[in-house]
């Protein structure tokens, strides 16, 4: 009997402090609206508040850190941080590297450029675009444009591609929709220039969380955490907060 009793609670312990474990998450805070540092020092945004509302529907200790967007997927599969928030597309080459939750945000692209100076998308095909480095804009770009004149040059955040644009480095910044609808909203004299892009080989699939390779139980504890969000309403919430129609 004793033994019985020694087992179920040296179980419940061993429970308690996988429960307790740290879920190191790990993000680009140079994204708005999706992850951003405020005035405070702290980081916000879509991304950041979703996972913060996975981890209390899943009751896991999660951390949230900041690094360029080029170093998440290596710090995953070098075991730094266990999972990674950053507006990520899904693509076919980096599901190679890492595992993908569900999507949670339906994404499309957009070049943004100054006002009344370029018509329409093919008079950019001679021009320099800024990108953000290690995305898939820039390696879009790449595959599909630079054949025809485009060059993508790389940053280390978009925020600073669109800097070196307002100070006529470069003549167009290539990023998410709502990324460039954000920055656009207290910018005057750009507009998007052309249709959205949805190439389900860069952006159409959508954005996913990223875990470590193989890491099956932290990627079910996502999954489920999202389905709870969406479920009680609290997805859409923080959708409407950060994506006003």
């Amino acid at each position: 009997m004793k033994k019985t009793v020694l087992a179920v609670a040296l179980c419940a312990t061993s429970l308690g402090a996988a429960q307790a474990e740290e879920v190191k998450f790990v993000t680009n805070a140079a994204y708005a609206p999706f992850e951003f540092v405020d005035e405070n020092n702290e980081m916000q945004g879509f991304d950041i508040d979703l996972a913060k509302a996975i981890c209390e529907v899943q009751e896991l200790n999660c951390s949230f850190h900041n690094q360029a967007f080029d170093s998440l997927i290596p710090s995953l599969k070098f075991r730094r941080y266990n999972a990674a928030i950053a507006a990520m597309d899904i693509t076919p080459e980096r599901a190679k590297q890492v595992d993908f939750s569900d999507i949670y945000y339906e994404n499309s692209a957009v070049f943004v450029a100054p006002e009344n100076k370029f018509e329409q998308l093919d008079e950019l095909q001679q021009e320099t675009v800024g990108v953000q480095n290690g995305t898939s804009h820039q390696k879009y770009i790449q595959d599909k444009l630079e054949a025809k004149g485009m060059t993508a040059r790389p940053y280390q955040s978009v925020q600073d591609a669109l800097l070196d644009m307002s100070n006529g480095r470069i003549n167009a910044v290539f990023a998410d929709t709502a990324v460039v609808g954000d920055w656009l909203a207290s910018n005057s004299g750009y507009a998007v220039l052309g249709e959205r892009i949805t190439d389900d080989g860069y952006f159409g699939t959508g954005f996913g969380i990223a875990v470590t390779k193989g890491n099956q139980v932290l990627l079910e504890q996502i999954n489920q955490g999202l389905s709870k969000l969406k479920e009680n309403g609290t997805y859409d919430n923080l959708y409407q907060q950060y994506f006003p129609k």
